[in-house]
């Protein structure tokens, strides 16, 4: 190759890392950069130089976007109207407001994990009761409307304890994203915030299943039944 073509080269790359990868590349290849404002040899001082601000440039476009887009987001979120995916037993009406889903059976199904969590107190008490029983439960992927019927897990259970739209409530960033370096793979996962830390909780939202109050209380009782994990050679 003995050039590289673009209207912008602040579109070849959006991370300084990548970039400065393509430049090293094209300084050693004696490959140009163009595009409208120009042509660049990386390998030049003061070309390189120029590139350099470009793509530091771009990257900090980037950073204002994606900040910009996240406002967004947060606004809407504080007034309840960001919609967000829903959970098997509610879905929007023509209006775009929650309701409680109209197919009774999921519904009932819905229903019943609360009324058995009442007296049993524990989720996976609950989850062996629907076993016993034969029931099914409800679910839904994240993007995907339609309801599929699956045996009762635990965490499914514990699911649907857990989330607060079931309670009437507007929540938004239960979760959070955590990154790690681990054997040189960057690696994702969630974790719940507590209640404190969401950017949104607005009670009230819509019909709920149960309470805000019994929610909360239903959280109290999963946290009293949880219990450390053994360490090898405690007493």
């Amino acid at each position: 190759v003995g050039i590289v073509v673009g209207i912008e080269v602040s579109r070849l790359a959006r991370g300084n890392a990548d970039w400065y990868q393509l430049l090293d590349l094209c300084a050693l290849t004696d490959t140009l950069i163009a595009e409208s404002d120009g042509i660049y040899h990386p390998g030049l001082h003061n070309d390189r130089l120029v590139l350099g601000l470009k793509g530091t440039m771009s990257e900090a476009e980037l950073h204002v976007l994606r900040a910009r887009l996240r406002g967004g987001s947060l606004h809407k979120a504080g007034k309840g109207e960001l919609r967000l995916p829903l959970p098997a037993g509610l879905e929007y009406d023509e209006q775009g407001l929650v309701r409680i889903t109209p197919d009774e059976a999921v519904a009932d199904a819905i229903a019943t994990v609360f009324s058995y969590f009442e007296t049993l107190a524990s989720a996976r008490q609950v989850m062996l009761r629907l076993l016993g029983e034969d029931r099914e439960s409800p679910r839904r992927a994240t993007s995907d409307r339609r309801v599929r019927w699956a045996t009762p897990t635990y965490r499914a259970i514990h699911d649907i304890l857990t989330n607060p739209v079931f309670a009437g409530a507007y929540a938004y960033g239960r979760k959070r994203t955590e990154r790690r370096v681990e054997g040189g793979v960057v690696r994702e996962r969630q974790r719940r915030a507590p209640r404190a830390e969401w950017h949104v909780c607005i009670e009230g939202h819509h019909p709920g299943y149960i309470t805000f109050e019994r929610y909360l209380e239903n959280q109290e009782r999963l946290r009293a039944n949880w219990r450390p994990p053994r360490v090898a050679g405690a007493s």
